[in-house]
């Protein structure tokens, strides 16, 4: 357990001092809060117009990554639909402490990609293997070598080749719009990977567009939103390319059939956001629903860097004013808080109260500002949880608890997951159904619980 407690430093530390805390909390309170947020982006507007610029919208496109193919596809409906001009990049995917687990998160990129395609209208076909690196190497250069328009109108069909495997289709479009050679395809994606880096990011499938982030087709309703709020909307009215998903938890209820599993821990501005809709969908559908908590990424050895930390609070901080998620009055909680925390879960969960217990502490880290590093927070955490101060007092600090969130992280690794929140479905023998990442597949879930129970009507209520 020693490595999973590993402190790294930096932006990175589990245990920052109390005024570095201070800092980083209040700042991030300031930072996302709505009217800042507004008004930054008033200033945005306000300096494209003087420059008499256009809404310039930058894409960075990863080859190899099944969000990149699915935002590929919407490119030119985007362009059509919206006065923007669009310039694309050719990129890598993270590099060095902006990822964990390079190739989990590719192999993310597929699972997902697959199961989301559907259900957006897009195409995804669904290989657990990667395609192979001669025919990620050719469409690099086929799209290395187009100019920007070009390249919205020919990634979705590059991509489509590539993630088919089809090597004679790959080849027929070298033929006829052109390859670059290595150096070019090589001078590309630098140019690509340091414009990303100019501007504070470090994935693939990310649009870009006054001073902002959005990722992929997901995130894509935020970018739409703002697009027509600016009068850049050629289609007034009509419904958005890609509308935010609403959880719908249907007509059908079960009867015991059903598990959810939700991985989720007290650092994490999406499980802040996400944990007691979660729980109200398992209420609502009647599905059974496990919490397993686990350690907070930066308290399990799993690199963080500034750039990633600013854009996970700002995108939740976003999803969580599109949800109507009270969100955003943050006092961090990283390191001793967590950990204390952690130690009357075993406790809260005896008596029934585990998931109130970590509903509580997110609500008060997360939305109410509390500073949860003395008894003074920890109790109003306690308490918020319709649970005992007093007895709860005896449990602090005792150890124990560690091994079961480590089971937790073994568990939630083995199902080909490590970030938080993540969600499995698994039906009456345990078998997993569904297991994917994100807050923002809580309404894929919803979806799924309703398929499964279709499927077995005699059981659902």
């Amino acid at each position: 357990m020693a490595e999973q407690f590993r402190e790294q430093g930096g932006a990175a530390t589990m245990d920052p001092s109390p005024v570095a805390r201070w800092i980083t909390s209040t700042l991030m309170t300031h930072l996302f809060s709505p009217g800042t947020v507004d008004r930054r982006r008033a200033k945005a507007e306000k300096r494209r117009i003087r420059r008499g610029a256009p809404h310039r919208v930058e894409y960075f496109h990863q080859v190899d990554d099944g969000y990149s193919h699915l935002m590929a596809q919407v490119l030119p409906r985007l362009v059509a639909r919206y006065a923007i001009e669009l310039h694309c990049h050719l990129v890598e995917g993270p590099q060095g402490r902006n990822v964990a687990e390079p190739e989990l998160l590719l192999q993310l990129s597929r699972n997902d990609a697959c199961h989301v395609a559907p259900e957006y209208g897009l195409a995804f076909p669904c290989h657990p293997e990667p395609p192979a690196s001669a025919l990620v190497e050719q469409a690099s250069s086929i799209l290395a070598a187009q100019p920007s328009a070009d390249f919205t109108t020919l990634a979705a069909a590059v991509g489509s080749a590539l993630w088919a495997r089809d090597a004679e289709a790959l080849a027929s479009l070298a033929r006829h719009h052109g390859q670059a050679p290595v150096q070019q395809v090589r001078a590309a994606l630098d140019a690509g990977n340091q414009r990303r880096a100019e501007l504070k990011h470090y994935s693939g499938a990310m649009l870009y567009y006054g001073g902002e982030w959005y990722w992929g087709v997901d995130r894509l309703y935020h970018l739409e939103k703002r697009l027509a709020a600016l009068g850049a909307d050629r289609q007034p009215g009509e419904p958005m390319l890609v509308p935010r998903p609403e959880v719908d938890v249907g007509e059908l209820r079960d009867s015991g059939t059903l598990t959810l599993e939700m991985y989720a821990s007290l650092r994490s501005p999406y499980t802040a956001i996400v944990f007691d809709r979660a729980v109200q969908l398992a209420r609502d559908t009647g599905v059974t629903l496990q919490v397993r908590p686990v350690l907070p990424m930066v308290m399990r050895g799993v690199p963080a860097t500034r750039e990633k930390g600013f854009y996970i609070f700002m995108d939740a901080a976003r999803e969580a004013r599109a949800a109507g998620v009270a969100y955003g009055n943050f006092y961090d909680p990283i390191g001793e808080p967590a950990r204390r925390c952690y130690s009357l879960y075993p406790w809260a969960a005896e008596q029934g109260k585990g998931n109130a217990l970590l509903s509580s502490f997110l609500r008060h880290a997360f939305a109410l500002g509390t500073n949860t590093c003395h008894d003074r927070g920890l109790r109003k955490v306690v308490e918020g949880a319709d649970l005992d101060w007093r007895a709860a007092s005896a449990h602090l600090g005792q150890p124990g608890w560690e091994a079961l969130l480590e089971e937790n992280r073994l568990a939630m690794y083995a199902a080909g997951l490590w970030g938080v929140p993540s969600f499995r479905l698994l039906d009456a023998q345990g078998a997993s159904l569904l297991a994917l990442w994100g807050q923002d597949r809580l309404w894929l879930f919803a979806r799924e619980i309703q398929r499964q129970l279709q499927r077995g009507a005699p059981d659902a209520a």
